[in-house]
């Protein structure tokens, strides 16, 4: 499969983390950084088209993890990172860690 721009990559890394049982929690004031939860669980996973700076970590350590997609992306690339991130954030939960399902 030929790879897809960043926006269209980040698209749908938001649909899989909603497939995955995640809600879309907010967005960031320029609508390039998503935040999704898991529903009673703590802590933010972060999707965006740039890195956080050191200032953004210390001011929101709610977020435990983040996809950080800045250039085109296969669909096998986007779920290899996408699953590294989701294994980031279960383990800062302690929760037991697992690929997202095929679609």
């Amino acid at each position: 499969m030929a790879a897809v721009t960043p926006a269209a990559a980040i698209d749908r890394a938001r649909a899989l983390l909603l497939a995955e049982g995640f809600s879309e929690i907010g967005q960031g004031t320029r609508g390039e950084s998503f935040y999704f939860g898991l529903p009673g669980g703590e802590g933010q996973l972060r999707v965006a088209n740039h890195a956080r700076t050191p200032k953004q970590r210390l001011k929101h350590p709610e977020v435990v993890a983040s996809l950080v997609v800045t250039g085109p992306l296969s669909e096998a690339a986007l779920r290899e990172r996408l699953d590294a991130t989701l294994r980031d954030f279960r383990a800062r939960q302690g929760q037991p860690t697992m690929a997202i399902r095929p679609s």
